[in-house]
């Protein structure tokens, strides 16, 4: 990295995780981060991530750094641009973490900020929050989207490219509406589905909530993500509304044609629509380097019985085999089995696989 003095501005799950991973990719980068919660800062003192804790955004030792990070809730970076213009030495750069751009890219060329800033969204997260919730590798393998301004010059481009490569993110850079248009369907979009579903459930369930009781497997997975933080997903929503608002009129859109084929018994359409859908999701690659680590796991069927989890512990134990995580499916809704078993890579889940099938148990990837 060329930046050695870089600052945080907020350091909750996200700054520190960038912390963390340049503290570790570069240890002699000198760090310091401000934030309200002053105990949070001590604590990454103490844990030899930032060397300098400082005191408010008017902090003098700003004007030191090379790179300055706004990692704030996105309704709050905006705010800080002005305040932090005066801190700027020749050369040094803003970048921000927020998952919408326009709100702040906006403000940047209202303020004449063009030149010295860059935004960026590391495509990771947690249900977790907070700085000690933090890891050094929480944005490995995630994109890491940059979006530079129409005046940023390629060098400084390449600055955030290196702290991108320097956290093991895979560094893409987009403009910053193009960004606003994908994140608000692939992102922000689903998350409204989900909620709007699990709603819908609520308000339909009996007396008895039978629904709620039944919903499980595809239910569960498709609306995990209704879990999430309801203040953060307003801001996401409030400042990305035009793109949200043009592609949730467009889903609305097919879920009317949907509507009137399921009316009129088109039995032909329906089955299109899930097999164009299944053709297209199944070209979705889980190696490709996204933001989601590839999938090295499997299903087993079992007997639900005492010993039946350590009986395979002990055959995958005997053959070497290093076990990930292994959890219990409550249900065989899709006839998956009742065990799942995940492996830190593909040749171990390989492995895990052959000698199972030795022992004539059912596997199902």
């Amino acid at each position: 990295m060329t930046d050695s003095r870089i600052a945080f501005i907020g350091l909750g799950l996200i700054g520190g995780s960038i912390a963390r991973g340049i503290r570790r990719s570069d240890p002699d980068v000198t760090i310091m981060a401000y934030m309200r919660t002053r105990s949070r800062l001590e604590q990454a003192f103490e844990d030899g991530i930032i060397d300098i804790i400082l005191d408010g955004i008017d902090d003098s030792r700003l004007k030191e750094c090379d790179l300055i990070f706004l990692c704030t809730p996105v309704e709050y970076n905006a705010s800080y641009l002005a305040q932090l213009r005066p801190h700027l030495r020749p050369g040094a750069l803003i970048t921000d973490v927020g998952s919408t751009k326009t709100d702040i890219h906006r403000q940047v060329t209202r303020l004449g900020m063009e030149d010295v800033f860059i935004g960026g969204h590391p495509m990771a997260g947690s249900e977790k929050t907070g700085y000690e919730n933090s890891s050094d590798h929480l944005l490995e393998n995630a994109y890491y989207i940059i979006t530079p301004t129409a005046t940023s010059r390629p060098e400084d481009v390449e600055r955030l490219v290196e702290v991108a490569r320097a956290v093991n993110s895979i560094p893409i850079v987009l403009y910053y509406e193009r960004h606003d248009q994908i994140t608000a369907a692939i992102s922000h979009l689903p998350h409204i589905v989900a909620s709007s579903l699990v709603n819908l459930v609520k308000e339909s369930d009996g007396d008895d909530g039978m629904m709620k009781r039944l919903a499980a497997g595809g239910f569960k997975d498709i609306t995990r993500i209704a879990s999430s933080s309801p203040e953060m997903w307003e801001q996401i929503c409030m400042t990305n509304s035009d793109n949200l608002s043009l592609i949730l009129r467009s889903y609305i859109d097919s879920l009317e044609i949907i509507l009137d084929r399921l009316r009129a018994r088109d039995g032909q359409s329906i089955y299109g629509l899930f097999e164009t859908s299944r053709d297209y999701r199944n070209t979705f690659s889980e190696k490709s380097g996204g933001p989601i680590d590839p999938d090295y796991s499997f299903t087993v069927d079992i007997a639900d019985e005492v010993g039946a989890i350590s009986t395979i512990s002990v055959i995958l134990a005997a053959g070497g085999i290093s076990i990930k995580n292994i959890g219990i499916n409550h249900n065989r809704e899709h006839g998956e089995g009742a065990l799942r078993i995940s492996f830190h890579e593909q040749e171990a889940m390989e492995k895990a696989w052959g000698r199972l099938e030795k022992y004539h148990y059912e596997l199902v990837r």
